[in-house]
């Protein structure tokens, strides 16, 4: 059984998180969105939150799961005999960064491949910093986050 993760911090999920998910989950067996505990930031939703907003996002992909983890993700790729990374890239910007990434990863472990996923062009400027950017001022977030959270997104930054 072929089992792929998308790691991330999903804080929160948009669009464009959405067609890599999408798109990914057709490629594998099975498909971990894996929401990362990043003790350097300090994000909007809490772990929880996160996970639930993808839970709901994905809901109709019967071969995809969504859980959290910490520590290394080589250790969590092993610990769920997964041997696929699946990272989205909207731009050059991206990729220098998670090349540096996917190279360190396959030093750690040969056996772990990353596979790269150009996001949908109509993506290409989306990134959850200016979804929450953009709910922070009140701006319209219609089409950039799944229907499913848009309101709790909203919610949020209403106070």
């Amino acid at each position: 059984m072929s089992v792929y993760v998308y790691p991330g911090s999903f804080d929160p999920i948009t669009n464009g998180h959405m067609d890599i998910i999408e798109r990914a989950s057709k490629l594998c067996d099975k498909l971990i969105v894996a929401v990362l505990v990043n003790r350097s930031k300090t994000p909007v939703f809490s772990l929880e939150e996160r996970v639930d907003l993808i839970k709901c996002s994905v809901k109709h992909l019967h071969n995809v799961e969504v859980e959290s983890f910490s520590g290394l993700l080589i250790d969590y790729m092993n610990e769920k005999k997964a041997k696929v990374i699946i990272k989205g890239l909207r731009a050059v910007s991206d990729f220098e960064y998670e090349l540096q990434m996917a190279l360190l990863n396959k030093n750690l472990d040969s056996d772990i491949e990353t596979l790269f996923m150009m996001t949908n062009i109509n993506y290409s400027f989306l990134s959850s910093s200016s979804v929450r950017e953009l709910a922070t001022h009140k701006g319209n977030i219609d089409g950039l986050v799944p229907d499913c959270i848009k309101e709790r997104v909203i919610k949020r930054f209403s106070g």
